[in-house]
């Protein structure tokens, strides 16, 4: 190499490496995709609803997810960091009492909502094994949890039988609501609620109505 050459090289600009991706909107953006998600289903979603949703560019959002597929996942498994921390959860002495304090106006809107995205990505769970430990984790786990955390509790006080099946039983009311949303298309309240606290899940565990 000549000594021109060398010193070309030497006075180069640095090459310019790709552009870095921006994250600080991915929060924005996940729930721009589960706004639209709850309202449209997976079929009718698209990467332009989330993009005008988020006030994003198009581009913006691709960078970060090739397919609209991967924004899904992403956008459900997000709805998790929201679930209740279990050192806020009531403890009133009582199973019944814990259940019924756990029935909120807040809690009741947020739980159809989840629901509803969940009834969005129906098409997809079959064939999407990410999609659906997605769906669990975001949608059903976070309930049975709550309920399965109360009822063992409820063994360490000695108001229900040691050998109840916790696993099982916590699954009660969640399949329950789940149910009565995706499939027979009802609303949910509190009395509802209520009535499956008392009506299925407490005789369930061996207790009767309070």
């Amino acid at each position: 190499m000549t000594q021109l050459e060398t010193a070309a090289l030497a006075n180069a600009d640095p090459p310019r490496l790709g552009r870095k991706r921006d994250h600080t909107r991915d929060g924005e953006i996940l729930q721009a995709a589960i706004d639209v998600l709850a309202e449209t289903g997976y079929d009718g979603m698209t990467i332009d609803m989330v993009a005008a949703r988020a006030k994003a560019g198009k581009a913006t959002v691709y960078r970060r997810w090739s397919s609209k597929a991967e924004l899904v996942i992403d956008a459900v498994a997000c709805m998790k960091s929201a679930d209740v921390d279990p050192a806020t959860l009531p403890d009133t002495g009582t199973l019944r009492g814990d259940l019924v304090a756990m029935v909120k106006p807040h809690r009741i809107e947020d739980g159809e909502r989840k629901l509803r995205v969940m009834a969005g990505v129906m098409s997809m769970l079959a064939t999407d094994p990410g999609l659906s430990a997605a769906v669990n984790e975001a949608i059903v786990e976070p309930r049975a949890s709550v309920n399965r955390l109360f009822m063992r509790r409820a063994i360490e006080r000695g108001e229900i039988p040691p050998d109840c099946d916790v696993d099982t039983l916590a699954l009660i009311t969640p399949s329950m609501v789940s149910y009565r949303v995706l499939v027979l298309r009802k609303p949910v309240d509190r009395a509802f609620l209520i009535s499956l606290i008392d009506g299925v899940l407490l005789p369930a565990v061996g207790l009767g109505r309070s």
